[in-house]
């Protein structure tokens, strides 16, 4: 007998670790819509078959990812909307704003921008904005879990919430991203979800509930994460690279090193680790169920201020 069978999706993957879960983005483009969504944001053709076509095209082309929002609570669509361009990235990560009254205006927007610094085409975002997953059509935790999650959020914080399509990861729900940084929470409530916030205003790090930074692959997510665990650190204290002299033991996922602005150095490798067969999704029959997590957290001699002047490849 399966023990998660009728269980909520978010509550069968409780026991699972949440290091390394954030989808891997670098780019973001946001385009508010206050409509029904359906179960993929670019497959149902919400936006009209015309539209859908050209910016799955556009999106997938400059790899960045296309999102709906849409402001908590109910919302008439007043004909403009607000769209959201970000770049989350280690280093010069950045957002901004702007209207648009046309979707066809969507394709005046180089998305190839997300590679480089703020191109200055809309209002410049300095306040952290926060992203709830409340995606219903694509699984029901999103909507019960996240959509309260926002709500609360928005009265003390207008215009930095948004409601959002599907993030990634809806067996963590409540699941958020914070733009521009990238970092991705888990499984939060309310006091927590402020508490991230609050820490992102302050150029600062909620440890609780996160998945990793987005901007990178999941053996680097663990590996930010696991050293913020151990050492302070501010919100753009850390970065992280691939072992460049990864240790041939098969037992492990994978190794990375994460760099200190002041030239400290640790080197953390991940395991995986197997899970009894679960749902990945409301409704959905069990499948094999594994998760990362820290094997060992080494620190390295640190750096040198030349060595960290010198440029790197990430």
């Amino acid at each position: 007998m399966n023990p998660f069978e009728g269980m909520l999706c978010s509550a069968a993957a409780g026991d699972l670790a949440l290091y390394g879960t954030a989808a891997h983005v670098t780019g973001w483009l946001c385009v508010e819509h206050p409509g029904a969504w359906g179960t993929d944001v670019i497959g149902d053709e919400v936006l009209g078959p015309e539209i859908t076509a050209e910016l799955a095209a556009r999106t997938t082309a400059a790899r960045v990812r296309p999102t709906l929002i849409r402001r908590p609570g109910r919302n008439e669509f007043t004909g403009t909307r607000t769209v959201l361009l970000a770049s989350s990235r280690p280093e010069g990560s950045w957002c901004e704003r702007f209207e648009i009254t046309d979707l066809r205006q969507l394709f005046d927007i180089d998305l190839g921008l997300v590679d480089g610094p703020a191109p200055g085409i809309g209002a410049r975002v300095d306040d952290p904005v926060m992203l709830v997953c409340a995606h219903g059509k694509r699984d029901q935790c999103c909507a019960l879990l996240g959509r309260p999650i926002a709500a609360a959020m928005a009265a003390d914080h207008p215009g930095r919430i948004w409601e959002a399509s599907h993030t990634g990861g809806h067996r963590f729900a409540p699941a958020v991203v914070l733009l521009p940084s990238g970092l991705t929470y888990g499984r939060v409530d309310a006091p927590a979800a402020r508490a991230v916030l609050d820490a992102a205003d302050a150029g600062e790090v909620s440890l609780t509930g996160l998945r990793g930074r987005g901007c990178y692959p999941p053996i680097s997510q663990l590996a930010e994460v696991a050293v913020r665990e151990q050492v302070p650190a501010g919100a753009t204290d850390l970065t992280v690279a691939p072992d460049p002299a990864p240790a041939h033991d098969p037992t492990l996922a994978g190794a990375a090193i994460v760099t200190h602005r002041d030239g400290r150095r640790w080197r953390v490798t991940a395991r995986t680790v197997a899970a009894a067969p679960r749902q990945a999704s409301c409704g959905a029959g069990p499948k094999p169920a594994t998760y990362l997590e820290p094997a060992a957290v080494e620190q390295l001699p640190a750096q040198s201020l030349a060595q960290l002047e010198r440029p790197a490849t990430r």
